[in-house]
């Protein structure tokens, strides 16, 4: 990071602080709608479902965004989700205008969905922009945008109930909401304008045709089971915590723990996948650990001799934190260089499909988690629902393993384009680099200018015949033979 540009430097600032509004305005309103709510006679049921309608839409809408993302442009749609946000952020606070019940809970209904609009547009986008800004460091920048995020949800109901306390219902939404328009209208100014400069086509590329790369598939897995141990403490941790009598004070801090540790391990394991010291299916593997560790201790797990206390609950959250660190940096890395590596083009589109998905899957798993674990601790408690989380993350991180030691793995995709003869000769110099090329263009999936060698020679060409009549085309053959 120290060999940022002063245009990277700024470009990431401006998106921090945009995810770190962003993360407030999402979680504000969780320490006093509930009241506002039940004043309007409705039902826990009712403002429940305001709640978990959120991650359901950003679910749905997300593969959207991701496969339009080159016709609407990364800087558009980042500029817009931030604008449709925070305007729902203000309109939000007005709800406790609004006497009759059944006109309260709709209008909540429509303006969080179309605040989950927003926010897939904008994490959609900005993952975009961080793998196009960033090529180099999309582990490390990632990581470093989910340490914000992550400190906005933890600033998030703590500044809303204080300005709650200071102002009414309306003061926290009108400030954070105004905030991040006023977020959104520097953004305008900082973003390149290159950003937007593509070529309008839809992507032909599917969820579905990523998914089908095994890889990608199990980062994503991971990715849904995460957000899902998130979710199943934010629907029962309270609950089983109230044996204890703690003040509602400790019981927010403990709330803050896992999130704190997420914050500051994130861009830890981002390095490690960055510079490529650890791979990252390892990482997952080692994230799957932490979490089946740090629910074991949270329960505690009924089959251990281990009493329930709160120095258990503190260490099993503070490894869960670690656990989310290194599932979701590492699950995001390791499928866009997976699916680059499998052919894909290493363009905008391809990372907007890889945002919209990996959005998609966290929004999945996050609306997933809650349910399930309400379920389960109305049946049979938490220590005993606290099994659930720990058997799928083994599940996980076995099949991880197991595709760490039986496939093999790909070899690098080679893209060549039209200043191949200005390539340094010394990368040439190995002869096994040469046959990984021969092999790599014989494969089918090298790409020259977006043409496909294997789709537009004549049938008798050889791959390597038809590589050297491209090198002909875009340089001096006699350049790259003295190679």
């Amino acid at each position: 990071m120290v060999n940022f540009t002063k245009k990277q430097w700024s470009t990431l600032i401006v998106i921090g602080i945009a995810d770190f509004c962003n993360a407030i305005c999402v979680s504000l309103q969780a320490p006093f709608y509930p009241q506002v709510a039940e004043s309007k006679k409705c039902t826990a049921t009712e403002y429940g479902l305001v709640f978990g309608v959120f991650e359901f839409v950003v679910f749905l809408v997300s593969p959207f965004f991701g496969r339009h993302i080159n016709k609407i442009g990364p800087k558009r749609m980042f500029i817009a989700g931030l604008y449709t946000i925070g305007i729902c952020a203000i309109l939000f606070g007005t709800l406790d205008k609004i006497e009759n019940r059944y006109y309260f809970i709709i209008s909540s209904f429509l303006i969080r969905i179309a605040e989950a609009v927003g926010n897939a547009a904008f994490l959609t986008a900005s993952f975009a922009i961080i793998a196009i800004e960033f090529p180099e460091h999309i582990a490390t920048t990632f990581a470093c945008l989910e340490t914000f995020f992550g400190l906005g949800l933890i600033v998030g109901p703590t500044v809303g109930g204080a300005l709650y306390q200071a102002g009414g219902y309306t003061l926290p939404f009108a400030v954070m909401g105004s905030s991040l328009c006023l977020a959104s209208f520097f953004t305008t100014f900082v973003l390149s304008i290159n950003l937007d400069h593509c070529d309008g086509i839809v992507s032909e590329r599917s969820i579905l045709t990523v998914l089908k790369i095994p890889s990608v598939f199990l980062a994503i897995i991971s990715v849904i089971v995460t957000s899902m141990s998130i979710g199943f403490l934010q629907a029962t941790l309270e609950p089983h915590l109230r044996d204890f009598h703690l003040t509602p004070v400790v019981v927010g801090l403990m709330f803050v723990i896992n999130g704190g540790i997420y914050a500051i391990t994130t861009p830890v394991f981002g390095f490690f996948c960055d510079k490529l010291l650890i791979h990252p299916k390892k990482i997952t593997i080692l994230g799957c650990a932490f979490v089946a560790i740090g629910f074991t201790l949270i329960g505690p797990l009924p089959i251990i001799p281990l009493k329930k206390s709160i120095g258990l609950i503190i260490g099993g959250l503070i490894l869960h934190g670690f656990g989310m660190g290194a599932q979701l940096v590492a699950s995001f890395s390791d499928a866009l260089r997976t699916s680059v590596a499998h052919g894909f083009p290493d363009n905008v589109d391809t990372y907007g499909l890889i945002s919209g998905l990996w959005t998609s899957s966290f929004a999945l798993g996050a609306s997933i988690g809650p349910s399930i674990s309400g379920i389960l601790y109305d049946i049979i408690n938490f220590s005993n629902a606290s099994i659930f989380v720990i058997i799928v993350h083994i599940f996980v991180g076995i099949i991880v393993f197991l595709y760490l030691c039986y496939v093999k793995p790909r070899a690098k995709y080679i893209e060549i384009r039209d200043d191949i003869h200005h390539v340094d000769k010394e990368s040439y110099n190995s002869l096994s680099r040469l046959n990984s090329i021969t092999e790599s263009m014989q494969s089918g999936h090298t790409v020259i200018n977006g043409i496909s060698i294997e789709k537009s020679r004549p049938p008798a060409m050889n791959g390597l015949i038809a590589c050297n009549s491209y090198f002909a085309k875009f340089g001096k053959v006699t350049d790259i033979l003295s190679i």
